[in-house]
């Protein structure tokens, strides 16, 4: 089945769930279908279209300080699969500033490399090989793990029904 993008009653993007679990939030009252992809759910009394993208009929409040936390695929996404050190297709992750001497597992020190250069690198700094980053490792924005769950839904990019209400945050994200 397929994701719905979830809309806080102010339009802002609040989540992204599968299309049976907004059907849900619409058949409990809970939202309201904004846009549906033209599949339908039906049972013996009911006939339902399956949404892409719902709006809560209710107002709720998000924390404005949370940070996506830090994985593996985030990281991918964020430095779109290429080796910060060469530039070439990424494979591995590697921390800036090794952990064995006291680099931290945060965003600002991992970033995605390919295996022969996390290889050469090892547990050295960067500037000790004379290997120079591509761009300053930084923690993503707050609303992107949206963009990054919608490209991964589509494979290469945002589904066109989540569009009109991701513009302005797609546009920050470029």
């Amino acid at each position: 089945m397929s994701r719905a993008l979830v809309l806080n009653v102010t339009d802002e993007p609040l989540s992204v769930v599968s299309g049976h679990r907004a059907a849900i939030l619409v058949y409990d009252g809970k939202a309201d279908v904004v846009e549906s992809n033209g599949e339908v759910i039906r049972s013996e009394r009911l006939t339902l279209d399956v949404p892409t993208v719902v709006r809560l009929r209710y107002f709720v409040r998000i924390r404005y300080e949370h940070t996506c936390a830090i994985s593996r695929r985030g990281v991918f996404a964020r430095d779109k699969y290429t080796c910060q050190y060469c530039g070439d297709k990424a494979d591995s992750i590697d921390h800036i500033r090794p952990r064995s001497r006291g680099g931290k597992h945060t965003w600002e020190n991992v970033v995605a490399a390919c295996s022969l250069c996390n290889s050469r690198k090892k547990d050295r700094l960067p500037a000790e090989i004379g290997f120079k980053l591509h761009c300053r490792p930084q923690a993503p924005s707050r609303m992107s793990w949206v963009l990054s769950l919608a490209a991964n839904v589509a494979h290469t990019d945002v589904p066109h029904t989540w569009r009109p209400y991701l513009r302005e945050r797609i546009k920050q994200a470029s």
